[in-house]
Formats: structure tokens, sequence, C-alpha cells
């Protein structure tokens, strides 16, 4: 503000995240002072990192102060994380003896200053004010610029003084960014190139079923480690039966693993040369026959829906690792954001039967809390005070946190937008669903199966009910949904050739407002065609699927049907 530093935050959602204006004050590269810039408000954005130098000197302190005997201390895996930790310290001691760099590359909130019209222009005027900022970028047209840059960067990789994945191609005229807007959690007029994944060999041990929060079971192949990607790997997923069967993976093979940035690691492929006998005689992966039929976990039923690739737990709820999921999901920081409840301690809770679903949750004591293992006085007041935080929350939050299927984090908050009211949604018809942004048929049918449907031990609206009983709420919203009469609703219209008094523009906002939808072509999924005069192939491709036909007197006919 006016050229000082007042704030620093973590990006969090995208909405909220944390104060760390104590640790971002200390990295030196970071101006507390702007020159030449007095704008009343500057939110700059941008991404702090370790350069690999500083990395390893980092860690030979570490091994020092370990070799001393230092309690508590230890070596970082890579960069990456050490920088990560380091800014969401709460004690900027710590974070100081921590040698962080950044780089500016973007703007947030503007309050009093000329933004440049370009966005190589802005980058050249956030240098100008004492910013860092990455010196690797050039202004190019066309895809071969592109393709260019990326092989440059590429040869030079190994030299530049910091880990990179890949390089980022962004629109420069941000009169075009501003039309091109965002989707979710990224930008239109920006992509990443990434380069390819890091590739490891080792031995396959065993292959271990997993248990998901939506019961979905996942073949995971337990491997010899091997250091792949920054990281030691000694699981990686294999995803479903079928890609298991089609890279014809066997307990005993000498498998390819790949690793990319945070992506969890994965088998790419299996190294045939140099397959054991005993993997050559055993069969193909079969889950089904591996498992008897069972969860490993609760021994319900699997099942796998037509079209589907995955099998999954039939025994929802009352499956302790579906649980342990739900509760881990329902927990992380862009849902409830309960703070402390990790893995170990979910088990914990699940195991001992102090939480058999969500509500549970918010019934916690110290006195219950204290009859878990490792459980300190101060470690279960913390948490106790964290579940009790979590209370406030908002309706979108809440939505994701319940871990509807096929329903993400901007998913939820469109649904929030559109109902205002979890009970306007819950009792919300299949048509009335299909109006909000972005909800499809897979998404509205799965919505209506999760509020319709009896889960083990309670249904969704009971818990749902539960949790706001416990005292979980969010602030008040009234909605875009209407309550206007919808005749139209879930149904889809196609326009063709000239009404005799409607234009096009005002027969399309009619049926819009009626709820319905105009397509500009005819299929199966159409329900009624609209036809005017000179009538083209349109028409013909109705009649030759049996589409019903209106005039306008018949479009005003299904506009005013009660």
């Amino acid at each position: 503000e006016h050229g000082v530093l007042v704030q620093a935050a973590t990006r969090g959602d995208g909405e909220s995240g944390e104060d760390v204006t104590h640790n971002i004050r200390t990295i030196r590269q970071i101006p507390l002072r702007l020159q030449g810039c007095e704008a009343a408000v500057l939110e700059v954005r941008g991404e702090v990192y370790m350069r690999r130098d500083d990395f390893e000197a980092l860690n030979e302190r570490q091994r020092a102060l370990i070799a001393a005997g230092a309690k508590g201390e230890k070596t970082f895996v890579n960069p990456r994380n050490a920088a990560a930790g380091a800014v969401r310290q709460l004690d900027a001691g710590i974070a100081a003896k921590r040698p962080l760099s950044f780089f500016a590359y973007g703007l947030g909130d503007v309050q009093g200053w000329a933004v440049p019209p370009t966005h190589s222009a802005l980058l050249d005027a956030l240098a100008a004010m004492g910013l860092p900022v990455c010196a690797d970028r050039v202004v190019t047209r066309g895809a071969a610029g592109l393709v260019d840059f990326h092989r440059l960067m590429g040869e030079k990789r190994d030299a530049l003084p910091f880990d990179i994945d890949g390089v980022v191609y962004k629109v420069n005229d941000r009169a075009l960014q501003e039309k091109l807007g965002f989707v979710s959690r990224e930008p239109r007029w920006a992509v990443a190139h990434k380069y390819p994944a890091q590739e490891q060999i080792t031995r396959l041990l065993d292959i271990d079923i997993q248990v998901g929060r939506t019961g979905k079971l996942t073949p995971v192949a337990k491997l010899e480690p091997v250091f792949v990607g920054g990281t030691t790997v000694s699981n990686a997923t294999l995803h479903n039966e079928d890609e298991t069967r089609r890279k014809d993976v066997r307990v005993g093979d000498s498998v390819i693993v790949r690793r990319a940035g945070d992506v969890i690691p994965e088998v790419v492929g299996v190294v045939l040369e140099q397959r054991p006998p005993e993997a050559t005689a055993s069969e193909p992966f079969d889950l089904y026959k591996r498992l008897g039929g069972q969860c490993p976990v609760c021994a319900s039923p699997i099942e796998r829906e037509e079209g589907e690739v995955d099998w999954r737990c039939s025994g929802g709820l009352s499956c302790p690792a579906q649980r342990k999921q739900a509760l881990l999901h329902f927990a992380s920081r862009r849902m409830m954001d309960i703070e402390g409840l990790g893995d170990k301690l979910v088990d914990q809770l699940v195991d001992a039967g102090l939480v058999n679903g969500l509500p549970d949750l918010y019934r916690l004591s110290l006195e219950s809390l204290a009859t878990l293992e490792r459980m300190g006085e101060k470690s279960a007041a913390n948490l106790i005070a964290a579940i009790d935080k979590s209370k406030s929350t908002t309706l979108g939050r809440f939505l994701f946190s319940l871990g509807i299927r096929h329903v993400g984090e901007s998913t939820a908050k469109d649904l929030a937008r559109h109902f205002g009211s979890i009970e306007r949604l819950m009792d919300a018809r299949l048509e009335e669903l299909l109006e909000v942004s972005d909800v499809g048929p897979v998404v509205a049918a799965s919505l209506r199966h999760f509020f319709d449907q009896p889960d083990q031990p309670k249904t969704h609206r009971e818990v749902v009910a539960q949790l706001i009983e416990a005292g979980v709420h969010w602030p008040d919203e009234v909605g875009t949904a209407s309550d206007a009469p919808r005749p139209l609703l879930g149904k889809t219209l196609v326009l063709t050739g000239t009404l005799p008094k409607l234009s096009r523009d005002e027969a399309k906002a009619l049926i819009e407002a009626a709820g319905g939808r105009v397509s500009g072509s005819v299929s199966k999924k159409t329900h009624y065609v609209v036809a005017g005069a000179e009538a083209g192939s349109k028409l013909d491709k109705a009649r030759e699927l049996s589409i019903p036909i209106v005039d306008e007197a018949g479009l005003w006919a299904l506009l005013n049907t009660p």
C-alpha cells in the first residue's frame, strides 16, 4: 500500500490463504518499499523458491547440526519441499534460516496505478520497482517461436540456478487476457508446456489394493525404493485393473516408474526382457479374483457398473477405509480446513470407534481424545479448537467437503451461488440442477443419488442436518435460481427458418427464460424443433429422427404450459 509492503499471503484455495507476512519479510530479494511506485494498492503475485546452491548449503548446515547431536534436525529431500515448509513456518526465525528467493509473475488487485498494456511490459515495470523477475523470458510469435523457446530452455535447464519442470506460454496482450478469463483454478490465457517426467527402473514386490473415499479400488505397486522426481518412491499407482492388464504388470517384474512435480508416482510399463520366470508363469492381474469378490477392508461385495473401469466397494460409510478417506477429505484445507486432523489421527479416531461419521467430529471432547495413544493435552486442545473454528465456513466449501461424486471445488461454488441454500439444493429436481453452469447429466444424477439414496448408517440428508445442528454454518445467500415457472426445464430446442413475429434472438431469450436450452444442431437429444419459413436441413433431420416439430404458435403453447 502506497509502495510499502503491508501483507503477504499464500494463495490457499484461491479465495483465502494464510498470512505469511512475517516470513516473507525475511526474504532479502523482496523490497520492503518499492522504487517509484506510490499506488494505493498493488497486489503482486509470484512464487517463492530455493536456488540449488542455497539448498545444498542448507543441507550442509543441517548435516553439521545432526553430526553435533542436535535434536529434531533433518536434511531436506528437495528445494521445493524445503521452500514450501519455510513459507508456512509459524516462527519467522526458522524461515529466516532457510535461504529463500522470489520471482514476481503477475498482479492481483491494483488501485491507483496504470497497468501496462502487455504482460512483458508489466514484468519490466515490476523489475524497475525492485521486484525480482525471471530473466529467462521472451516475446515471440506463433507455435514455432514457442517450440524454439521450449527447446532452448530444455538445453539450458541443467545450467539454471533453480529447478524447473517446464515453461509457460502466456498471451502478451492484457486486454485479450481479460477477455479470455479463467476456468476454475487456472487462466485460459496461459498454458504450461512440461518437460518429460523423470523415470527410473525398479522391481515390483507386490500389488496392494487401496480403498478410496468413494469406494474405488485402486491397485498400488509396492516397489523396491527408488529415487525419482526429487523424492524416494516405494509406492506407485497402477490406476485400475484394465490399465494393469494392458501394461501386463506382474509381481517380480522390473518396472519403469515416473514422477513429475506433485503428480502421484505411476508405473509406466514393464521391462519385459528382464521378466523373471515366476512372473512369466503367473496369470494376468485379475482384481476380482485377487480379492475373492470382497472389499479388502470391510468384506462387502465389490461391484463394477456397466461401462465403468473401476471396481468399487459397496459398503459405503460402513467401510472403515471409505470413512477414513471421507474424514480426510472433509478436513482438508480447501474444504472444512481442520488443521491437525491428518492420516494417523483419523486412523486412531476411526479404529477406536470415536468417529463413525462426519458429525461425530463435532462431538469429540478433551476427555475422549485423552484415551488416544500419544495424544497430549495441548494437542487435544489444539484439535478441539481447530474443529470448532471449522464450523464457520461457506456453502461452497461445505458442499465440496461432503465428497459428492463428480462435484469438485468449482462446481460446488457454482451450486452454492445458484441455489443459495443447502435445503434448496437437496430438493432440486434434475432439470433444475441442469440449469447450473457446467452441471451436466452425470453431475446432476450424482447429486440426486447422493441426497436421495440411503447410506449406511445414515442418509446424507441426516448427516447434513446433524452437521448443521452441531453448529456448522455459513453466510446466508439469496441464490440466482428463479422461482418463476420453468415449463421447458431440461428441454433442448432447435430454431430453424424465419418465424412470423419473433426474431431468432427473441425466441432464444424466451426459451432460456423458461429453463430450456437452444442448440444449433438437431440430434437424438433434441426435444423440439421450432420451424419457420424457409426452414432448411434441420427440419429434414428432425423428420428423419421423428422429433416433434412446432411453429411459432406451438412455441408459445410450450412456453405457457403450466
